[in-house]
């Protein structure tokens, strides 16, 4: 049992190498919430990977940090922890705020595997020491600029390419990228852009080959979804829709998808992210790990949690320099010619923060101590 010294909130902020465009709209400098824990000696860190709206689900970066310094991080500070795992009982009177919680809990696993002194990856129970990844390429200007990237991204060695996205961009850049390359491993993720007058022509994708088309209808359906996979040969994946184990097992009983994707932020943390892996590889479905445009930080959790042995497919945990010009981490997140990461083997997440670069880029902080509140 342990209790943790200090919380500290940060806001940082960060330019995107490129923009990036989805349904939602063009992202180009991110707001980043980061937290760091000190306890005995020790720091650990965790990300919140909420964006600047609250577009892909209710959370925002300022709706996580008011739950945060208001509720979550005194909740924490006053428990008797046992490790990252027994965070989900001290943050249960909080509901939602899945995002908020996840950056807290995850910091606590890394701050016990660096207890335990083994690797996170080892303690969230991982056996891969490599992954398979893929590439989310955002909407672009023009299908000629589409092509020249996904290009460029398979020069780099990626065994997955992923499209994102809307109505107006859809059946004539599949068209074109599969005339271009037949036989790549090819997705599209329409972040709940269609409807259900939409259910014929989304059917009609699988002449495209595709491994899966993801999140095509509501953010919150698992019916409608059900009804468009029945008339698909293409599997569905589902990313909004899972929130947690219970969602996993409904939309699978439902067959409104047969891919899973996980996103560590949007179930709640590392805890919930298992639960929902173990629950599709007990029936069969494969998962894969989606991305949030992570800095190094969150992008190392997603490493380790995609050591575990059903995130079978190509997942979104990309090179740092895809998305930013220097990360805050050392060394940086690289893929390797056959687009697979090495997973870590060091003590905690593996990889350094460069407190130095943070510190540059900080534009809000608060500090939370046990028995007191200080702003710092």
């Amino acid at each position: 049992m342990f209790k943790l010294d200090a919380i500290h909130l940060r806001e940082i902020r960060m330019q995107l190498a490129q923009p990036f465009e989805t349904s939602f709209g063009v992202t180009r400098e991110r707001r980043v919430l980061l937290v760091e824990l000190e306890c005995d000696g020790l720091q650990a860190w965790g990300e919140c990977v909420a964006g600047e709206h609250p577009y892909f689900c209710e959370e925002s970066i300022d709706t996580a940090w008011l739950v945060m310094e208001q509720e979550l991080a005194p909740r924490l500070l006053e428990a008797e922890l046992e490790g990252g795992g027994s965070c989900v009982k001290a943050l249960r009177q909080v509901r939602g705020n899945r995002m908020a919680k996840a950056a807290l809990e995850n910091a606590v696993w890394d701050l016990e595997a660096q207890r335990e002194g083994k690797p996170l990856y080892e303690l969230l129970g991982g056996s891969r020491r490599e992954i398979p990844c893929g590439v989310s390429i955002g909407i672009q200007p023009s299908v000629d600029e589409l092509l020249r990237t996904i290009e460029r991204e398979l020069e780099a060695g990626y065994q997955r390419i992923k499209l994102k996205c809307k109505p107006g961009w859809d059946r004539e850049i599949f068209a074109a990228v599969r005339q271009r390359w037949p036989k790549i491993m090819l997705s599209c993720d329409a972040n709940s852009a269609y409807r259900m007058r939409d259910i014929d022509q989304i059917a009609s994708w699988d002449e495209f080959g595709m491994l899966m088309v993801e999140q095509p209808l509501w953010e919150d359906d698992f019916y409608f979804h059900s009804m468009l996979q029945r008339r698909m040969e293409t599997a569905i994946c589902l990313d909004e829709s899972i929130r947690n184990r219970r969602d996993a097992l409904a939309a699978i009983e439902m067959d409104s998808c047969r891919i899973l994707n996980i996103k560590v932020g949007r179930v709640g943390g590392f805890s919930e992210a298992i639960a929902v892996h173990n629950a599709a590889a007990e029936r069969g479905v494969p998962v894969w790990c989606g991305g949030m445009l992570e800095t190094g930080i969150g992008r190392a959790h997603n490493i380790a949690l995609s050591s575990l042995a059903n995130f079978s497919l190509p997942g979104d945990v990309s090179a740092s320099r895809r998305y930013w010009a220097e990360d805050i981490i050392t060394p940086e997140v690289t893929v390797s010619p056959q687009g697979t990461i090495q997973v870590p083997g060091g003590v905690g997440s593996g990889v350094q923060v460069r407190r130095d670069r943070v510190e540059s880029l900080t534009v809000r902080r608060h500090t939370l101590r046990a028995g007191a509140r200080v702003t710092a």
